[in-house]
């Protein structure tokens, strides 16, 4: 059993940056992956990033890609998203999930089995 727990999640001003973290915890990760997914208001959940353990690759969605970054630290089992030029659109509940889907289902949420109960970031002025 995995426990996954997200924290850093806020109010942030357009253009402002805010860092969440995601920590992982009762097992080893080797070989499993760590995502970010976000559900807006009004709108389906969907994939943000995730972070390949073996690999040590990141994966973004184009619509965070080059103002999002995806970090892990040196103990293995936390995992940051520092989110840069946030604007309204990225105003969402963002979970941490932890699985191991292949390549090609990695965006895919069925592909995660443990998932953290969210924070609440909201873009705004």
């Amino acid at each position: 059993q995995v426990q996954v727990v997200e924290t850093g999640g806020g109010l942030v001003q357009p253009g402002h940056s805010l860092t969440l973290s995601c920590a992982a915890t009762g097992r080893t990760l080797s070989g499993y992956k760590l995502a970010w997914f976000r559900q807006g208001p009004g709108k389906d959940r969907e994939f943000v990033a995730a972070f390949s353990w073996s690999e040590r690759r990141t994966y973004y969605a184009d619509s965070v890609k080059g103002r999002f970054t995806v970090a892990r630290d040196n103990a293995r089992s936390t995992l940051t998203l520092q989110m840069d030029k946030v604007n309204v659109d990225d105003t969402a509940v963002y979970y941490c999930a932890v699985g191991r889907p292949i390549l090609s289902a990695l965006r895919n949420e069925e592909s995660y089995y443990y998932w953290g109960q969210g924070t609440q970031v909201t873009v705004s002025s």
